[in-house]
C-alpha cells in the first residue's frame, strides 16, 4: 500500500455529549503572574552503554508528568429541522418560524507534559486552538484544573497553558541537540481517548521538514507508537527526560500508526515557550532575504564555487533591510550563522527564527568561490501577509521563442494581470515549457518571470533571446520569479542546437 502524507494531527475528537465528571479548581482572570517557569534540565548526553532490562522505573518516574487535555469549543448553529412538527420536540411554537440558535459544544482531546512545579504545562497549538476551555486533568485520572491559555505559536504548533496549582509532578527537560539516530525513545499519552499508554521505539531520524505542517520544522522522527490522542504528549528518552512533544504522524490513510511519527524538539518548544511566557508572544528574527526554495544542487554548486551542497543560497536582497545594511548580496551563499554550520535554507530559517531581534549576529557566506564574514543585526519578522489570489488565465501569444522548448512574452499590464505578477517584478515572463525539454527538467513552468541569464539582467523577452544566444557552457543559470518568491536554476546548455 502506497504511503500518503496526510495532515492528520496526533488528536482526537470527543463526543460532546460524553460527560467528564471531573474535580475542577478555577482561578479567577489574570491570577497568573509572567513568571518564568522553575524547571529541571539536565544536559548532559545520554549514557548509551547497557541495556535495560525493563523500563518500568522510567515510565513510573515520568507518568505523572503527562496530562490530558480536553478543550471546548461552543457552536451555535441554527436547528436543523424546521418542519412545524419536529419544532415540537424542541420546545418552540409550531406556529412560528423557528429563529433561536442552538449551542453545541465541539470537544478535543490531546496530551500535554508539565514542566515546572508551579503549573506550566506544554502541548500543541492544535490542540487548543480556538477553545473556550481548556482542562487539564492528571494522571491519576481523578484531579483537573481548568488551564489558562498563556499563548501560542502556530508557527512551530506550540501552546504553553499554566494551571493553578503547586507541587505538581514535573518532568526533567534534556537537551534535543544532543540526540542520535538510535537512542530509545518512549512516547506518552493518551491515544484513542483509552488512558494513559506508553509505547517505545528508537529516534529514526533528525532534523526532519518540509511537510507544510508548520512554517518552522525541525522534527524528530520517531516509530515509536503515536495516534490520534498522543498530541502534545512526551516523547523521551531512556533515562525519562523529554526530549520532544508528539505532534503528528504520517499514515497509509487509516489515521493511525503507521511507525513514522514526529515530534517538535524539547529545546525549540522550550525556546517558544519561554518568549511567549516573557512577552506574551513569540517575535522572531528577521534578516530581509529571499532563500532558494529547494536544496543547492550539485549542479549550483559548481556554479557558484560551492565546497559541497551545504548552506543557503540568497536569492534576493530586500532594500534596507538588515541583510541589505549588512551587504549581502544575490548570489550570496550563507554557511554559517553565529559560527555553526547551515546545513540548507529551511535550516537558516529556523535558527534566525529562534534569534530574537536586535541581534548580533555573524554570517559566514561564499561569494565568488571565497569565503567572507559579514555581521549583522537582526531586525523583527513582519506578520505574514497573504498575497492576492490569481486571476483567471487567459489565451497567452508569446512574443518568441528563447532557450530550447521555452517561450517567454513581455511583462504589459494584462499579463501582469493575467498572470499574478507583481509591478516590482521586471523580467521576460514564461508562457510556455515544452514538456521533456531540459528547462522543464530543471523546474522551469509557464508563469514564472525570468530575471536573469547567466548573472545578466534580464527585463524582456528580447533581452532573454540575446542573452540566451550568446550564452557559453554546458549550463545555463537562471534567476527565476515563481508566485512571490525568486530562485535559481540550472538548464543544461549542452545538448542545444
Amino acid at each position: 500500500m502506497k504511503l500518503s502524507l496526510q495532515r492528520r494531527y496526533a488528536s482526537a475528537s470527543v463526543a460532546s455529549a460524553i460527560a467528564v465528571v471531573v474535580t475542577m479548581q478555577w482561578f479567577a482572570a489574570g491570577g497568573f503572574a509572567a513568571t518564568a517557569p522553575k524547571m529541571t534540565i539536565d544536559d548532559r548526553p545520554l549514557n548509551r552503554e547497557g541495556k535495560a532490562a525493563s523500563y518500568a522505573p522510567i515510565i513510573k518516574k515520568v507518568a505523572p508528568s503527562v496530562v490530558n487535555i480536553y478543550s471546548t469549543k461552543l457552536i451555535r448553529q441554527r436547528p436543523a429541522f424546521s418542519d412545524p412538527f419536529w419544532r415540537r420536540f424542541f420546545g418552540e411554537d409550531p406556529d412560528q418560524p423557528s429563529r433561536r440558535p442552538r449551542t453545541f459544544r465541539a470537544q478535543n482531546l490531546g496530551s500535554g507534559v508539565i514542566v515546572s512545579e508551579d503549573g506550566y504545562v506544554l502541548t500543541n497549538n492544535h490542540v487548543v486552538e480556538g477553545a473556550d476551555k481548556v482542562e487539564v486533568g492528571l494522571a491519576d485520572g481523578k484531579t483537573t484544573y481548568t488551564a489558562k491559555i498563556v499563548g501560542t505559536d502556530p508557527q512551530t504548533d506550540v501552546a504553553v497553558l499554566r494551571i493553578e496549582a503547586r507541587r505538581l509532578p514535573a518532568i526533567t527537560l534534556a537537551d534535543s541537540d544532543k540526540l542520535e539516530v538510535g537512542d530509545i525513545a518512549i512516547a506518552i499519552g493518551n491515544p484513542f481517548d483509552v488512558g494513559q499508554a506508553v509505547t517505545l521505539g528508537i529516534i529514526s531520524a533528525l532534523g526532519r521538514g518540509g511537510f507544510g505542517v508548520t512554517g518552522y520544522e525541525d522534527f524528530i522522527q520517531t516509530d515509536a507508537a503515536i495516534n490520534p490522542g498522543n498530541s502534545g504528549g512526551a516523547l523521551v528518552d531512556a533515562e525519562g527526560r523529554l526530549i520532544g512533544i508528539n505532534t503528528f504522524i504520517l499514515s497509509g490513510g487509516s489515521g493511525a500508526s503507521a511507525g513514522v511519527g514526529f515530534a517538535i524538539p524539547i529545546n525549540l518548544a522550550r525556546s517558544m515557550m519561554d518568549r511567549l511566557i516573557r512577552d506574551g508572544k513569540v517575535t522572531r528574527g528577521f534578516l530581509g532575504i529571499g532563500l532558494q526554495r529547494d536544496d543547492i544542487t550539485p549542479d549550483l554548486a559548481k556554479e557558484f564555487m560551492l565546497p559541497d551542497q551545504s548552506g543557503a543560497l540568497v536569492t534576493d536582497v530586500s532594500p534596507n533591510g538588515p541583510a541589505a545594511d549588512a551587504g549581502l548580496k544575490q548570489g550570496d551563499v550563507i554557511i554559517e550563522f553565529n559560527r555553526k554550520k547551515v546545513t540548507d535554507n529551511r535550516h537558516l530559517r529556523l535558527v534566525v527564527s529562534q534569534t530574537s531581534p536586535k541581534t548580533k549576529a555573524t554570517l559566514k557566506v561564499v561569494r565568488d568561490g571565497k569565503e567572507k564574514t559579514v555581521a549583522v543585526t537582526l531586525g523583527e519578522m513582519p506578520e505574514e501577509i497573504a498575497g492576492p489570489t490569481g486571476a483567471p488565465v487567459e489565451k497567452v501569444e508569446p512574443k518568441t521563442d528563447t532557450l530550447d522548448g521555452v517561450e517567454v512574452a513581455d511583462l504589459d499590464s494584462r499579463m501582469r494581470r493575467q498572470f499574478n505578477v507583481p509591478a516590482s517584478v521586471r523580467g521576460a515572463l514564461v508562457t510556455n515549457v515544452e514538456d521533456g525539454s531540459e528547462a522543464f527538467d530543471a523546474g522551469l513552468r509557464p508563469g514564472d518571470v525570468i530575471l536573469e541569464m547567466d548573472r545578466k539582467p534580464v527585463t524582456s523577452a528580447d533581452d532573454a533571446i540575446a542573452v540566451s544566444r550568446k550564452a557559453k557552457g554546458d549550463r545555463m543559470l537562471l534567476r527565476v520569479w515563481t508566485r512571490g518568491m525568486t530562485h535559481f536554476v540550472t538548464v543544461d546548455n549542452s545538448k542545444r542546437k
